[in-house]
């Protein structure tokens, strides 16, 4: 039984060295992604002869349907077996992965390299979340994922763009890869030998918090999924938010290829989306603090719708900037806030799950955006896929409005 001197202490201050080393490691977690944001649709058009939309998006679909169930399983996992095993494992998984690519002699090894990529993610991000809502508890809670999101996507941001210059510079393949390689390399070394368990904290929490009873896994996937109002808001909002991701991932190159755009611009305009989508959340996740989780999750969506529509209108560079910047913004209104309602609602003793089958519908989101993306595309063009897309996220926002209560602990009262 813990002891009062030893008992773990909650909150930012308390655990700054912990929460620093974590924001890192989830940076090299973003970077892993970020190596394929520019270069891999380019590849499947330059290099695989991929002509058709919904073939040339299978990558993304690979990704997002593994990375989501296996986010379900790091969240049970995370609470039978600890936090930090499970994050050192998605990093052993995660080192073929640049490999895959460099040295990939046809389509499939690409649909391989992001089945493992897809389980390096869920793995490793789910549990860095995990981690930091453990040790911030609930004060600090949008801050703590504030911070989070906007390491993993400013190191997504930087990593597209510097493939970009690298592909332009020295071609598609190797070099973009090579920085894929360094960061799992450093990330499994991180979690390894400097990473520490946070398991407690959650124990700790739930000692002293409400007493609320453990649920099954079905009980906790019933509630996030559909039945308790708020969880069941924000997983839908999450799986749209990753359904317009994946087709801007997917579509974004190769509608600004089909306009003449050069390999620089084209990486500025791929990196610029995630840049004020990490940077925005630095404020956005401590604003939800303040404001509350629901307005903010709501307005968010119906932004990225608008700049959606504004990308399926444009045809010009400028154009693209304002409307990039705009999805980038709403984004990051959206993402922390998410998870930090999520925080807010599931009791700690079964919140890792709940974390879990949120992220499983939101990341299940990039498979979807991928399928339905690329059939619209083949059927009636790019444009008419990023218009639809635009609809759908105009409406997720719709149904926070109508659905989700404010879930912030002191706006509720």
């Amino acid at each position: 039984m813990t002891t009062k001197t030893n008992a773990p202490r909650l909150g930012l201050r308390a655990n700054l060295a912990q929460f620093v080393l974590l924001v890192a490691v989830n940076a090299l977690v973003g970077g892993m992604l970020g190596q394929e944001r520019i270069v891999l649709p380019l590849l499947a058009d330059q290099t695989f002869g991929l002509t058709k939309y919904t073939g040339a998006l299978t990558f993304i679909l690979a990704f997002g349907a593994v990375k989501a169930a296996t986010n379900f399983f790091a969240g049970t996992w995370s609470d039978r077996y600890g936090r930090k095993p499970v994050l050192v494992a998605g990093w052993l998984i995660g080192l073929p992965v640049p490999l895959l690519l460099i040295w990939a002699p046809n389509w499939g090894w690409v649909i391989a390299a992001n089945v493992l990529l897809g389980i390096n993610q869920g793995l490793t991000w789910s549990t860095t979340v995990i981690m930091k809502i453990d040790l911030v508890g609930p004060a600090r809670r949008g801050l703590a994922m504030g911070l989070n999101e906007a390491a993993g996507y400013l190191a997504v941001a930087a990593t597209a763009m510097a493939t970009g210059y690298l592909a332009d510079a020295h071609g598609l393949r190797p070099a973009p890869f090579l920085l894929g390689a360094a960061f799992a390399a450093l990330g499994l070394g991180l979690s390894t030998l400097a990473v520490r368990e946070t398991r407690a904290h959650a124990h700790h929490e739930a000692a002293h918090g409400t007493p609320d009873g453990d649920l099954t896994t079905a009980e906790v996937f019933r509630l996030t999924s559909f039945k308790e109002p708020a969880l069941s808001s924000a997983s839908q909002a999450g799986l749209v938010n990753n359904l317009n991701d994946g087709m801007a991932w997917g579509l974004f190159p190769i509608l600004f290829t089909a306009h003449h755009l050069s390999l620089t611009r084209i990486g500025l305009l791929g990196a610029l989306y995630p840049a004020v989508w990490g940077f925005g959340q630095l404020a956005t996740g401590a604003l939800s603090d303040r404001w509350g989780r629901k307005w903010l999750i709501a307005a968010g969506m119906l932004l990225q719708a608008c700049a959606l529509a504004l990308v399926a209108a444009g045809d010009t560079f400028s154009q693209w900037l304002i409307a990039v910047t705009l999805l980038g913004l709403g984004t990051a209104m959206v993402y922390p806030t998410l998870l930090a309602a999520i925080g807010d609602v599931a009791h700690p003793a079964w919140r890792a799950r709940a974390v879990g089958v949120y992220r499983l519908w939101r990341d299940g989101g990039f498979a979807a955006g991928a399928l339905l993306a690329g059939i619209i595309a083949d059927l009636w063009g790019i444009p008419a896929a990023v218009w639809t897309v635009a609809a759908l996220t105009a409406l997720s926002g719709l149904v926070v409005a109508a659905r989700m209560y404010e879930t912030h602990p002191r706006r509720n009262r």
